[in-house]
């Protein structure tokens, strides 16, 4: 499955016009995923560890000379408590929790989130029947083919990804939090449940009532970071403005 999914992947560039077919023969070092190709990702996998130890680094540094926020969203610097060793005792315990839950898997239930595909040996002649990421790349898979074009179904599935990088802009509100918003609350859990259906979705084989509910989850994901979000900063600063007047 791993062959497949490495073709999957890889065939998206293609999307690319004029160029598409010439950068997915580079990525492959050849005509069709092969040892060069293995080389390749296993390099990036290599190097990709230490650039994220290195943002987490600069985003540690940051944290250090901004300060962070509280859950209501106040920022007037009253009862401030030091990051050691509270925030320090919290996260310890955090990770120890993510661990505890991360080696259950590994040790004890390693396949539990694995496909038995992956045991089938590869063979470039067989296309298999019904092609399934990992299980963390589920819901943008779903993304991907609720989507009845290539190149439209390539830019959902990244968009789906890079929205999240928007948030900081798109939320209007002059409230930063959201915790006291009920509507927004509600949307956020309805925000949730769809991004569960998105994970299912993206385990079934291709089906027209799989596709129409991939289609409306993933209407729903961008409704909410694109209107939901924005709409709702909007309304609340009206509402924060008009009862400073009356006041």
């Amino acid at each position: 499955m791993s062959f497949w999914g490495a073709t999957v992947i890889t065939n998206m560039v293609t999307a690319i016009p004029i160029a598409g077919k010439y950068v997915v023969q580079w990525l492959w070092g050849g005509y069709t995923v092969s040892n060069p190709t293995l080389n390749r990702f296993f390099s990036i996998h290599f190097v990709l560890p230490f650039i994220i130890a290195g943002l987490s680094l600069i985003h540690l540094a940051l944290l250090h000379k901004e300060g962070s926020n509280n859950p209501i969203g106040s920022d007037t610097g009253v009862d401030d408590i030091p990051f050691y060793p509270y925030f320090v005792s919290k996260d310890i315990f955090a990770l120890s929790c993510f661990l505890v839950f991360f080696a259950t898997f590994v040790f004890y239930f390693p396949n539990t989130l694995n496909h038995p595909d992956n045991y089938i040996p590869a063979d470039p002649l067989e296309t298999p029947a019904h092609v399934v990421p990992e299980w963390y790349f589920l819901p943008y898979y779903a993304i991907l083919r609720s989507i009845p074009h290539k190149a439209g179904g390539i830019i959902a599935m990244g968009g789906a990804i890079l929205v999240l990088l928007a948030i900081p802009f798109i939320n209007t509100s002059d409230i930063r939090n959201t915790t006291f918003i009920l509507f927004f609350m509600f949307c956020f859990w309805l925000f949730l449940a769809d991004f569960i259906i998105l994970t299912w979705v993206g385990q079934k084989p291709v089906r027209d009532s799989f596709i129409l509910l991939g289609q409306i989850a993933t209407l729903y994901y961008f409704v909410f970071f694109l209107f939901l979000i924005p709409i709702v900063g909007i309304i609340e600063s009206k509402l924060v403005h008009y009862k400073s007047e009356l006041y």
